[in-house]
């Protein structure tokens, strides 16, 4: 199981402009996500996100559950169709109750469309991974702006990257982010204000 440590953050357009000024190095990749739920919400109802999400035209399929102490599980294989994806998801650790979850079919709740510009950092203590995410929410017929930035853990201590998330959000004046993407879409898709 691969987990997954990361610290999202709101920002507005001049910070996330003064960010792409600061730094150098960024790699552009084009993303449409779409996330999954049975018909009667069980995934969302343990908080498992599933996704399949296009990265400059590469299908990857997601399923990412709970963890302790703000880690996440998280699984993935590269394949087109969500449902032939199930199967290679558990074959490679998620839970095998995915697959009884899914044998009744699942329905795209929402999904996002997105630039995100990643550039792989080294710190005391560690790499990261910054990546500057803008595009929309989709979700119940509607689009909603997003604009993001994230600071993952790839490599060293979660405490390293607590710490230099930690200055560049003084730094740039940004706001953590609390929610994911799939939760801020499916608010979307049910109707609500992200």
């Amino acid at each position: 199981m691969g987990q997954e440590f990361e610290l999202k953050y709101r920002c507005t357009a001049e910070a996330f402009e003064a960010v792409c000024r600061d730094y150098s190095g960024f790699t552009p990749i084009e993303m449409e996500t779409s996330y999954y739920d049975t018909f009667d919400g069980k995934l969302h109802n343990l908080r498992w996100m599933l996704r399949r999400r296009m990265e400059n035209g590469r299908s990857i399929c997601t399923l990412k559950t709970p963890g302790k102490n703000d880690l996440r599980g998280e699984w993935e294989t590269e394949c087109g169709n969500i449902m032939t994806a199930i199967p290679a998801l558990c074959r490679d650790g998620a839970p095998m109750e995915l697959m009884a979850l899914a044998v009744s079919g699942l329905v795209e709740v929402c999904g996002a469309k997105l630039v995100r510009q990643a550039l792989t950092l080294e710190i005391p203590g560690g790499t990261v991974e910054l990546a500057l995410d803008k595009g929309v929410f989709l979700g119940g017929g509607r689009e909603a702006p997003l604009l993001e930035i994230e600071v993952e853990l790839k490599s060293g201590s979660r405490e390293a990257t607590e710490c230099f998330a930690r200055e560049f959000a003084v730094r740039y004046g940004l706001e953590p982010e609390t929610r994911s993407k799939a939760q801020r879409a499916m608010i979307l898709a049910a109707g609500g204000q992200i």
